[in-house]
């Protein structure tokens, strides 16, 4: 038996008026999906445990199998598992964003966040802007190191753990009163936009209409992360398939195979095909017995506030991800049971996450139920299934 889990990352959301009261995973065309969901079960589960934030970083921890009241020590040293950056004891990690901040106004607290993401900037565009940053401001105490696209990291030496802001929170808001307190921090954020705002690669990249990435954002602190070995955990051998370095900082940390697609870039013009057929090939030719397969695409439209792209991401991910995945492991001969889920939701009214519980579809190909649901959070809730501790699905998805 195989087993996979496809996170549609941010897919879940809230009834909208644009789209004749339904979520833009109802109103998606998602044929694969739904046939799934006729032939096996639908129900509710809770990923984000009560009193946590609703990040990718908790969510994917527990969609895992593991507990984040547990496992969870921040969001950035999961990122710099993946990066390799020899965390010591007393280092702190903390996200550094590149961010497009508003430019009209004379001082920097009055500026708003315009894109968390600066455009989805590409990580060679970002490469250059962040060494800029880097020759200025790195210290014995601050270094800085590039990541993916527009998701960098700080590691201060001998920091501490401070509760920041997170950009993609506050978009269209001032961020006055959204800085950090700590002063030294406040102070680089500035100085970050002063070296960056007139660099000639954001001045290029007005010329192209994009957005410049013209200050860096941090948040997400946290202490060196301990995960215990995922195939020591669940006894079956695990690989990860994301573009998105938390993800793969998981996957480093529990000692999960991380595969990486050429042209998957966390965005929604990625390599679709190129994950579907890496997660057929690490099951069917590598003989791993699990892979997850994280899709970034649906959470950035949230966080853009685009309905249509939004619902573009959910029918890619359904005809450009799972229904080949299905075909070939169906071609293979293998038997499989397969979790899609969101990891938390991300609503286009509010452009940020929730902790609200999300649906999932659980698919056995020897077991092919007969009914007449579709996957989406409104049938989902109504056929009544529940799972209330998140990092108990994985073992549901074992339980054959």
């Amino acid at each position: 038996m195989k087993y996979l889990v496809i996170l549609g990352d941010g897919m879940a959301d809230r009834p909208m008026e644009a789209l004749g009261n339904l979520t833009p995973l109802a109103y998606a065309k998602t044929p694969m999906m739904d046939e799934l969901a006729s032939k096996g079960e639908i129900g509710m589960v809770h990923t984000i445990p009560d009193g946590m934030s609703p990040g990718s970083d908790t969510a994917n921890l527990s969609v895992l199998g593991y507990d984040p009241r547990k496992y969870y020590s921040g969001r950035s040293p999961l990122e710099a598992l993946s990066i390799g950056i020899p965390m010591k004891d007393t280092d702190i990690a903390l996200r550094c964003n590149l961010v497009t901040l508003s430019e009209e106004e004379k001082q920097y607290e009055d500026r708003k966040v315009l894109d968390h993401s600066s455009g989805e900037i590409s990580t060679e565009d970002a490469a250059v802007l962040l060494e800029a940053v880097r020759k200025e401001l790195e210290t014995e105490e601050f270094h800085y190191y590039v990541g993916t696209s527009y998701r960098h990291l700080l590691i201060w030496e001998n920091g501490e753990v401070l509760n920041l802001v997170q950009p993609h929170d506050i978009l269209g808001q001032n961020i006055g009163d959204k800085l950090p307190k700590q002063p030294y921090l406040r102070e680089m954020m500035k100085r970050s936009y002063e070296i960056l705002v007139n660099h000639p690669l954001n001045a290029k990249r007005r010329t192209q209409g994009l957005n410049p990435a013209n200050s860096c954002w941090f948040w997400g602190a946290g202490t060196k992360p301990a995960l215990s070995s995922f195939e020591e955990k669940t006894g079956k051998t695990g690989a990860m398939i994301s573009a998105v370095d938390l993800l793969k900082g998981i996957a480093v940390g529990s000692s999960m195979k991380v595969i990486t697609v050429e042209g998957a870039n966390g965005g929604l013009h990625t390599n679709y095909e190129g994950k579907a057929q890496a997660a057929v090939d690490v099951l069917t030719k590598d003989g791993y017995d699990f892979v997850y397969v994280h899709l970034e695409a649906p959470d950035e439209m949230g966080h853009q506030g685009s309905v249509e792209r939004k619902v573009q991401a959910i029918e890619n991910l359904d005809t450009r991800i799972i229904r080949p995945i299905v075909e070939g492991l169906r071609a293979a001969g293998e038997e499989f049971r397969m979790v899609i889920l969101p990891d938390h939701p991300t609503p286009i009214s509010i452009r940020t996450h929730t902790a609200d519980n999300v649906p999932y579809l659980l698919y056995d190909s020897t077991m092919e139920a007969g009914n007449t649901w579709k996957y989406n959070e409104a049938e989902a809730e109504r056929a009544g299934n529940y799972i209330s501790e998140g990092h108990s699905l994985i073992q549901y998805l074992f339980k054959a």
